[in-house]
């Protein structure tokens, strides 16, 4: 498993409880592999109320991990390859595939957005430009006060 990281070495990365296919490849029932991005809770929850009044149509599953302090996205596999977005973190699972479980992988972690509820993966041009524009509305925040 390769990570790409943007900036931002505090980030945290959360892949524990996801697991790879018995042979190596994908999942049963599913025909492609995924990486996750992991970013700041609050840049996330940001991200994600963006998503969602831009009526997205593709945003995919989204993992809260108390524990780290972040949000994780479901994207197409080969997102980490080219992934540079500063204060987030992109794990590869190199083809492998990862079942995402209906129930939290990780103790103190719960899905915000379950597998089975959503599409398969968030677009990640989509999410690259929400992520910077939650980005930007939390710096207009925090210098307000």
């Amino acid at each position: 498993m390769r990570t790409r990281q943007s900036s931002d070495p505090r980030t945290p990365v959360t892949t524990a409880g996801f697991t790879s296919a018995p042979d190596g490849g994908a999942p049963p029932g599913t025909d492609s592999a995924c990486d996750l991005v992991t970013v700041p809770t609050r840049q996330g929850l940001e991200a994600v109320d963006i998503l969602r009044r831009g009526a997205c149509d593709a945003m995919g599953p989204v993992l809260h991990d108390d524990g780290c302090g972040t949000l994780g996205f479901v994207v197409p596999s080969g997102t980490a390859a080219a992934w540079d977005v500063p204060g987030s973190t992109c794990t590869e699972t190199d083809g492998r595939g990862l079942r995402l479980p209906p129930e939290p992988p990780v103790e103190g972690s719960d899905w915000l957005l379950p597998p089975g509820d959503t599409d398969l993966a968030t677009d990640p041009a989509v999410l690259r430009r929400a992520l910077g524009e939650a980005a930007r509305l939390i710096e207009a925040a925090d210098n307000c006060r």
